[in-house]
């Protein structure tokens, strides 16, 4: 089969197209022919070798893939070749307690897939039984693979870490992102009012385009100003923030009084200072948040076969144009996901456009 595999860390990474045996499904284990895997922020980490965690090279990346199952090995019963699946990218042991509690983003011995594991962008891939969650019908691979890592992350924000009433009011950081332009989907059908953000009036736009009430502009000085303008003052009672850096401390200064900050990314910068005194003052909350349950996936993808949840894809590409599709996500002006579709040629469907659940509009 063919892998991209990555050679060196750096900026950039070194990558080759290689031609590597196909994987063999071992005990528990399934092999699945990968027909779509996303681009994430986590790649570049891995390519850039800036994870807090050894990686051995080559390693072929990829965490975001949808696909059929192609072989099952020994002691699987639950799946057959020819299933349409999507696979969970934090790996979980299935015994500790917190994945017996149904907790796997908790699992004391998690891996991530494509950093700690092959992954995704490879034309078949080996992965544990039980990391893997049904496709319904209607949702397509693309869309699938779009929504299964930054979708269900956003998914876990917004119903098992925080919660979202009808009214609220919801500040979504970074419209043109995976977790972002989910965020402001999920909790408007959940009847919140969404502000979100971009550094771009193009990034702006698909803010309003996916239901925002009002984009932000954090490339401006008093933007957090801005925000609370338009709640009265008041500030919102949730902000969904995968940044990290100077723009959580930002974003802590938008909320009201008892409201919730959850994170679950550091892009931006791992160490930030805080000014703990409005934080207790006014009762406020910052809640972390780390990867999804199978629960989380399943509700993604129901939500996206019932239309209430669109993936917004900025391009599909080929496997022989990933280390491409890395440069542009690099680069920042990527609106929504890129896709890479191993073995398939891709199509570049233009600066953005909203992927139904049949698949690219």
């Amino acid at each position: 089969m063919q892998a991209l595999q990555l050679l060196a860390a750096g900026v950039p990474g070194r990558f080759e197209l290689r031609e590597l045996p196909a994987p063999q499904p071992g005990p528990g284990e399934v092999v699945v022919a990968v027909a779509a895997c996303g681009l994430n922020h986590l790649d570049l980490w891995l390519e850039a070798g800036a994870l807090p965690m050894p990686v051995l090279l080559p390693r072929t990346p990829g965490g975001e893939i949808a696909g059929t199952v192609a072989a099952v090995g020994a002691g699987v019963d639950e799946w057959q070749p020819g299933d349409r699946v999507a696979v969970q990218s934090n790996l979980f042991c299935g015994g500790c307690e917190f994945c017996r509690a149904g907790e796997e983003s908790r699992c004391l011995n998690g891996q991530l897939l494509g950093v700690q594991q092959d992954g995704g962008f490879a034309e078949q891939v080996r992965v544990p039984a039980r990391a893997l969650v049904r496709l319904p019908d209607g949702v397509e691979f693309v869309t699938a693979a779009a929504l299964t890592l930054a979708g269900s992350t956003a998914m876990h924000m917004l119903t098992h870490r925080a919660s979202v009433r009808p009214g609220d009011w919801v500040l979504a950081i970074g419209a043109a992102s995976g977790v972002g332009s989910a965020a402001i989907q999920i909790a408007r059908a959940r009847g919140a009012r969404v502000i979100s953000t971009g550094s771009t009036p193009a990034k702006r736009a698909l803010a309003l385009a996916l239901g925002a009430e009002a984009a932000v502009d954090t490339a401006a000085a008093d933007w957090p100003a801005e925000v609370r303008r338009l709640t009265g003052k008041r500030g919102v009672d949730l902000v969904v923030e995968h940044v990290g850096g100077a723009v959580l401390p930002r974003a802590l200064e938008c909320l009201a009084r008892g409201g919730t900050l959850v994170t679950c990314g550091a892009t931006a910068g791992r160490e930030v200072t805080l000014n703990l005194w409005p934080l207790f003052v006014k009762e406020q909350r910052l809640v972390g948040s780390y990867g999804r349950t199978r629960a989380d996936m399943a509700a993604t993808l129901a939500a996206a076969a019932a239309g209430q949840l669109r993936a917004v894809i900025d391009a599909v590409l080929p496997l022989a144009e990933a280390p491409a599709a890395f440069a542009r996500l690099r680069a920042r002006g990527v609106l929504g996901k890129l896709v890479i579709t191993p073995g398939v040629a891709g199509a570049a469907p233009g600066r953005f456009h909203m992927a139904s659940p049949a698949g690219p509009a």
